[in-house]
């Protein structure tokens, strides 16, 4: 029996696009491996949002090269539709990009008929229809990723992802029902929504569907315990919009709201579609709904021209939101984008120190937002046993290391109250009813 092992850089869109395309390997007969583990295939799903994405993709996928001189390695995903043919060059043998994913093994038995080294790289066109790639059962915990959403249309001065991800395509619903009770059978009770613009779903298909009908029809279906999105847009949180949210009450209250700046002139030269007073209105509105819900985000820090009092706003910024985890990235400049070319691009250095000072900003809003938790009582779907506790997650997820193991069964909530924190996350107990069973 043939092995694949396959590594994924980047987002949850490329998380999801990785294991659909195991499974393809899984169906043809191979047996997954992990990366540490000799394999005949590697695949590398790379990323290529930010100059880091790109430098780790390379290492890894040069790396997988020298060391397994005889394998065939595999590079995908969005570095590999930005670059091509020209990564070749690192002695992959089949370039696919973010395109052609569902004949990726049927491309692999190609190049090894033929002995030469392939890239079918597609160019990305404006009526390119959704890749529908289906996953069913490999991820070995109770949250599931479903894709639902391709492309995007918004093109910020400084993203690349237009580029190499297309234009807007969005899952027809009835294919995403099908996967959704697929994922439910394979024993998953959480569904993570997620897309390259979530907010954008439907658009493409019919002027009425939206986001909400998705989470409508999931809430509507037995299993399925728990809905999380994936990034959202601070505009689409109107109160109509966090109202409706709250009538589905598998809905998570945990919200990415993709920051990047807390500086109105930065949004502005970064071209986001919304200033700071819209993105705390988002905010307001959604905890109207659900008072404790967790907001999390990403940071873009360095941007050309960003001055120093343009940082401060965004640290203040920061903290008036009380986030409860935040990404930071420091600039870097992609190809073919406005923003190379703004006067004002801050040496390394400065962004470095810029990033670690945010970072450092964001473990004290974190902390302070998980001791705002303590003594408080949640729900946890236990997910795995790490050194002999169970941990899982609560709605707003935040991660939590339960004492009493013996009433645990993944995938079936347990009623805690939250004691104090710890490295990954909270610790918790489980509660008990005055039955002596829990709740």
């Amino acid at each position: 029996m043939q092995t694949v092992a396959a590594h994924t850089l980047g987002c949850k869109v490329n998380q999801y696009d990785t294991q659909a395309m195991l499974e393809l390997f899984l169906r043809e007969g191979y047996r997954i491996v992990p990366m540490d583990q000799s394999a005949d295939v590697y695949l590398v799903n790379t990323c290529t949002v930010t100059g880091t994405g790109d430098k780790k993709s390379l290492q890894l996928i040069r790396k997988i090269r020298r060391e397994h001189p005889d394998s065939a390695l595999i590079v995908c995903g969005c570095m590999a539709q930005q670059r091509g043919e020209e990564l070749l060059a690192t002695g992959a043998d089949l370039i696919i990009g973010t395109q052609r994913r569902a004949d990726v093994v049927t491309l692999l038995n190609q190049v090894r008929e033929t002995g030469i080294p392939l890239s079918a790289v597609s160019p990305l066109s404006e009526n390119q229809a959704f890749e529908c790639l289906s996953v069913s059962a490999l991820n070995e915990h109770t949250r599931a990723v479903l894709k639902i959403q391709e492309g995007c249309g918004n093109r910020c001065s400084y993203c690349i992802i237009p580029a190499v991800r297309g234009p807007v395509r969005s899952r027809p619903p009835e294919d995403i029902r099908a996967e959704v009770l697929r994922l439910r059978d394979a024993g998953f009770c959480e569904i993570v929504l997620t897309g390259i613009h979530l907010c954008s779903y439907g658009r493409d298909l019919d002027s009425s569907l939206s986001l909400l009908d998705v989470i409508r029809m999931i809430q509507e279906t037995s299993g399925i315990l728990r809905i999380r999105l994936g990034s959202l847009e601070p505009t689409v949180a109107t109160p109509a919009f966090a109202s409706e949210l709250k009538k589905a009450d598998k809905i998570c209250p945990q919200f990415h709201l993709a920051l990047q700046s807390g500086s109105d002139t930065v949004l502005a030269r970064m071209r986001r579609r919304y200033n700071t007073s819209q993105y705390l209105q988002g905010v307001d509105n959604l905890r109207r709904e659900f008072p404790r819900a967790a907001f999390t985000t990403d940071i873009l820090t360095g941007f050309p021209g960003e001055t120093e009092t343009e940082f401060e706003e965004t640290k203040q910024m920061i903290s008036k939101v009380g986030f409860a985890r935040i990404h930071v990235f420091p600039y870097s400049a992609r190809p073919d984008t406005p923003a190379a070319l703004m006067p004002g691009q801050l040496p390394p250095a400065e962004k470095e120190r810029r990033a670690r000072e945010l970072i450092a900003l964001g473990h004290k809003v974190s902390s302070l937002y998980l001791n705002e938790w303590i003594g408080r009582e949640s729900a946890v779907i236990p997910e795995e046993l790490i050194d002999g506790c169970w941990e899982g997650y609560t709605p707003e997820y935040i991660r939590v290391r339960l004492r009493e193991n013996d009433r645990c069964i993944p995938g079936r909530p347990v009623p805690v109250r939250l004691l104090g924190t710890f490295s990954r996350g909270m610790r918790g107990e489980i509660l008990i009813n005055t039955n002596g069973k829990d709740d």
